[in-house]
């Protein structure tokens, strides 16, 4: 296969797996609006304690073994041959999910204690189940990727995800209905007053179904196990613990520390972070757009390694993905009133945070590409003292301010850690692979979109629709300046005509 041919399979396969991770991000994010309509502010803050839980805890059970599968699996020595190490790793997995359910089931109300969720036992049991199905469905999920499956990876995933949200419907939407014209048919399996349990039963049963559609892909071959080959693979793996830890911390850290911290009852405690988390979920639109650029973008910048002018489309990769991610900070503050509608309005009272966590998302996505000098002059040991820089300074900030501002301590200290974690980055590429970014207009637009938001959220209109034309108008200069600028307008009219 030609180098050309290889990178278009790369770039077809990586389209289809981020198309999955997408997909899934926005169904569940309409989730989002109706939530608000089923359930309390303490309810949904419940359900965000628990996720939170489940992507720290998949991390430690999977410990770095499905990049430790990748690593062994491809390697060309004849050793070992890439069924072995599948299996071998399937074993590992499975025995530490297996002993993993059973310490939690028999310390369950002394985790749901340190949890903060005593009243809430049987959720976290079924939580340590779903968490353990999940982190040994990662390896299948691997292998589908190993060996090139990236149609049925897709399905399996979609499968999962939308298994998850039917049963949630079903529960929450449905069963409610019929509970109320005809209480004794369902009453055997559903009571409306414990409604956080049915989120948390729906994810387990969307787990279960992504793993019975793995089952083919688990009972593969010959089952080999190699005691000499885990060894190596867990010496290798590891230590991508930390970096996962550390990686996830980053990204949950607000949710699982603000229990502890908040200064007030369980109830409000529970409410405040309920609220949050509705109002930080309407902004993941730009997390979306992110983590889209970054499944093209990967691939991307490892085809254009060895080519004479890639630090050049680098820079300006660079330069287009401030530009979109601004033009999206700037429609979703403009239509931040609107935004609110999607929420319940006692969901509404934290909606002032989502310019600044699109801002924080905006630095988080520049992180990543800055990321790239690190990955290409093979010093990746510096992502791992980035991202705990990171770590130590949300933490600092949120067991600081969390007891005093509430979430709001959550919002900027994100955001200053990814400003602090974007700005090392910079500073160190440019002493090991220095890329010259057009710097200036970057910070011109960056200082001329902050503009325009800051007149859209403090110049008060009448009513909605007022505020709608308003902050609409001020998208123009914006959206004038970057056509002007940087889009090559004649050129693509001359196209056009050419036909």
């Amino acid at each position: 296969m030609s180098n050309q041919s290889g990178i278009k399979s790369l770039a077809k396969d990586t389209a289809i797996y981020g198309v999955s991770s997408i997909v899934g991000k926005f169904f569940n994010w309409l989730l989002v609006p109706f939530y608000s309509r089923v359930i309390t502010q303490a309810e949904f803050g419940i359900s965000q304690q628990l996720y939170a839980w489940i992507a720290l805890i998949i991390v430690i059970l999977t410990y770095g073994m499905e990049t430790g599968y990748f690593r062994f699996a491809s390697d060309n020595s004849g050793k070992w041959n890439a069924n072995k190490v599948y299996t071998t790793t399937l074993t590992s997995i499975l025995c530490t999910s297996v002993v993993f359910v059973i310490l939690f089931s028999m310390f369950n109300p002394q985790i749901a204690f340190v949890m903060r969720l005593s009243d809430f036992t049987p959720l976290v049991m079924i939580m340590g189940v779903t968490v353990a199905i999940d982190a040994f469905s990662t390896i299948p999920f691997g292998y589908l990727r190993f060996t090139n499956k990236p149609v049925k990876f897709m399905i399996i995933k979609l499968l999962t995800i939308f298994s998850n949200i039917f049963f949630v419907l079903f529960f929450l939407w449905l069963c409610p209905k019929i509970y109320a014209k005809n209480p004794d048919l369902i009453s055997w399996f559903f009571k409306p007053d414990n409604k956080v349990l049915y989120i948390v039963i729906a994810n387990l049963l969307g787990s279960l179904s992504g793993l019975l559609a793995l089952l083919p892909y688990i009972f593969v071959k010959k089952w080999e196990f190699d005691f000499s080959l885990l060894k190596k693979m867990l010496r290798y793996s590891l230590p991508l613990l930390l970096l996962g830890v550390v990686g996830i911390m980053n990204q949950t850290l607000d949710k699982l520390l603000f229990p502890y911290l908040f200064n007030g009852s369980q109830l409000a405690m529970r409410s405040e972070l309920g609220v949050y988390q509705a109002c930080f979920k309407i902004a993941m639109v730009m997390m979306m757009f992110s983590y889209a650029f970054k499944f093209a973008y990967e691939p991307f910048v490892f085809s254009q390694k060895n080519k004479g002018d890639n630090k050049m489309l680098y820079s300006l990769s660079m330069k287009f993905y401030v530009i979109s991610s601004l033009i999206i900070f700037l429609v979703l503050t403009a239509y931040l009133d609107v935004l609110a509608l999607l929420l319940k309005e006692s969901f509404r009272s934290a909606i002032m945070i989502i310019p600044f966590v699109l801002i924080t998302y905006l630095f988080q996505g520049i992180y990543f590409n800055l990321s790239i000098w690190y990955k290409l002059s093979d010093r990746t040991h510096w992502g791992t003292w980035i991202s705990l820089i990171g770590f130590v300074l949300t933490l600092v900030s949120y067991r600081i301010f969390i007891p005093i501002y509430s979430y709001w301590a959550c919002v900027f200290g994100s955001l200053f850690s990814f400003f602090v974690m974007m700005s090392v980055s910079y500073l160190l590429g440019q002493k090991y692979f220095p890329i010259k970014y057009n710097l200036k207009k970057i910070g011109a637009y960056f200082a001329f979109a902050i503009s325009l938001a800051a007149l859209m959220l403090l110049v008060k209109m009448p009513n909605l629709w007022l505020t709608i034309l308003w902050r609409s108008a001020l998208l123009v200069p914006f959206l004038v300046l970057v056509i002007k600028k940087d889009v090559p307008v004649k050129e693509i009219i001359a196209r056009i005509k050419k036909g």
